[in-house]
Order: C-alpha cells, then sequence, then structure tokens
C-alpha cells in the first residue's frame, strides 16, 4: 500500500491546514495510508502529543481512514523528516512551500546541489509534493 507523508505544525496554522489538506486529498486519490507528523522541538519546549495532534485535525477535517498520527522529538525539522520517511518507507510526502526553504539551507550543509526532490529520491526513494 502506498503511504503518504505530510509534517505539520501543532497547533494548526492555516498554511499547516492547507497541507494536510492536500495530504488527506493524495491519500485518498491514492487509497494510501496517511501519517500526520509533528515534531516537538527540544529548544522550543512547547510539546504536544499524539491525542492533541489526532484531536485538532479531525476537528478540522473530521476522521481520516486509514490515517496514523506521529509526535516526535527532534533537534532539527529536517534531520527528524528525513528519519520518519525512511521509517514509515513513505511513497510520497507533502509538505509546505515555507518547509522546502528550511529543506533547501539545509541539504545545501551537506551537498552543493538543493534540489531536494532528487535528493529525498537518491536518499529515501520518495515523491515530494510541495503545497503552496
Amino acid at each position: 500500500m502506498t503511504r503518504v507523508l505530510v509534517p505539520v505544525r501543532y497547533p494548526l496554522s492555516n498554511h499547516s491546514r492547507r497541507t494536510l489538506s492536500e495530504a488527506i486529498d493524495v491519500a485518498e486519490a491514492r487509497g494510501a495510508d496517511l501519517t500526520v507528523l509533528h515534531i516537538n522541538l527540544y529548544h522550543r519546549g512547547n510539546d504536544a502529543t499524539r491525542t492533541e495532534l489526532k484531536r485538532t485535525v479531525e476537528s478540522a477535517f473530521g476522521r481520516i481512514t486509514n490515517a496514523r498520527y506521529v509526535v516526535r522529538d527532534g533537534f532539527l525539522v529536517e534531520e527528524t523528516i528525513l528519519e520518519e520517511i525512511a521509517a514509515t518507507r513513505s511513497d510520497v510526502v507533502v509538505i509546505g512551500r515555507k518547509q522546502m526553504g528550511r529543506w533547501r539551507r539545509a541539504i545545501r550543509r551537506l551537498v552543493d546541489d538543493p534540489d531536494i526532490e532528487n535528493f529525498l529520491r537518491e536518499k529515501v526513494d520518495c515523491e515530494l509534493i510541495t503545497v503552496g
């Protein structure tokens, strides 16, 4: 089965809502499992729980079939997302345009070519969908 991963902020920002909406549409169109991911950054101290994330998403979008909710702790959002992509063997990652800029900066530190889609395809073999 196809797996779609969507990293979001908690509480949901308007941008996260748009990104999540697109991810839900992609998952439904492909008959895929959807993983909704939030990362608690160690240095921010605002820790969300899986239950809070699920409750908030379902309040905004209703119950989502084949969805799972994951909250991870991490220092770097991009690194934690890459770890989750690998752990869940995600086929598709849906991220917001703002996140794309952060990924470019992080990947630029690792490699000379900031082509994130190719980087992800090479490293974790997944499709990347960016939501504006």
